[in-house]
């Protein structure tokens, strides 16, 4: 009982020092508003499809304009292989599917869990932002590793051929294929997702910031640009497109989903690692010449 409660008076020591969330202002009202017009229910499924889809696609935007930048051409990893038409519309058939005839199903399920877990909807009960922030990153460490571990066994050559084979369609990924997935795959390795929500949820809103957070990561790693700009990388142990891009390319090693801690650990990133090597001792060579 002591740890506890030096443990909570840590964090309310602590939270004396935080900032105020700048967004706070805006956020309340529309949450406010949000919350008086519709009922959980369609928050909780109607509500979490709509934020899914629009920040699914408005993140992949970015990478799918950059197509059609030469400038920008330098920071594609696998620069030679450009996207096809063909290939990004067969990519959005496939996630369209999976997310109205797979996702949204599980969507479906959101309002009964957040009934049974007592899980509140107002404002008022709605954590502080460094303590969300906190959980999402909790939620990330959990999902990383099942990814890890489920994404390692459907490597297995038993298995590779009736599941993961599909999301490998793509040598050279693009944002969009993030989400391009045998059905099986996407329940399966999508359960990591839920399980942060299980042990850490607390609010409504933690949901749809971890939706937010899992989405801008997984899209940019599938990206296929590597940029020094992005803030991502700014986060300790972040792989980063780069690291998944060999994935794709290698189909071997670098199963992690965010963090590069477990590839590490277990050795399956060493592939990747001689790779960089002769990438460097051939951009060594050239400049050299």
């Amino acid at each position: 009982m002591e740890m506890n409660d030096s443990v909570v008076t840590t964090v309310r020591l602590m939270a004396d020092y935080m900032p105020d969330n700048p967004l706070s202002g805006p956020f309340e009202a529309s949450w406010r508003y949000m919350t008086a017009h519709y009922t959980e229910f369609q928050i909780a499924t109607w509500g979490s499809l709509l934020v899914h889809e629009l920040l699914y696609f408005l993140i992949c935007l970015p990478g799918f304009i950059f197509q059609f930048l030469p400038f920008m051409q330098k920071y594609k990893i696998q620069n030679d292989k450009p996207e096809t038409w063909a290939g990004q519309l067969q990519c959005l058939k496939v996630i369209m599917f999976n997310h109205f005839f797979i996702q949204l199903p599980l969507m479906c399920g959101t309002y009964h869990f957040t009934q049974w877990f007592g899980i509140p909807y107002d404002y008022d009960s709605m954590p502080p932002w460094y303590m969300l922030c906190l959980q999402v990153f909790c939620c990330a460490v959990v999902e990383d590793m099942w990814h890890y571990v489920l994404h390692r066994i459907m490597h297995h050559r038993r298995y590779y051929k009736y599941v993961h084979k599909v999301h490998h369609h793509f040598q050279v990924p693009f944002g969009a294929t993030a989400e391009y997935a045998h059905p099986v795959e996407t329940v399966v390795l999508g359960t990591g997702f839920f399980l942060g929500i299980l042990m850490f949820c607390t609010h409504m809103v933690q949901m749809w910031a971890w939706v937010a957070v899992r989405l801008i990561e997984t899209i940019d790693v599938h990206s296929g640009y590597d940029l020094p700009f992005n803030p991502l990388h700014l986060i300790p142990f972040y792989g980063g497109a780069k690291f998944h891009d060999f994935h794709h390319m290698n189909f071997t090693g670098n199963y992690s989903s965010t963090f590069t801690w477990w590839d590490k650990l277990f050795g399956t990133d060493q592939q990747y690692k001689d790779f960089q090597k002769k990438v460097a001792a051939k951009q060594g060579a050239k400049k050299q010449e």
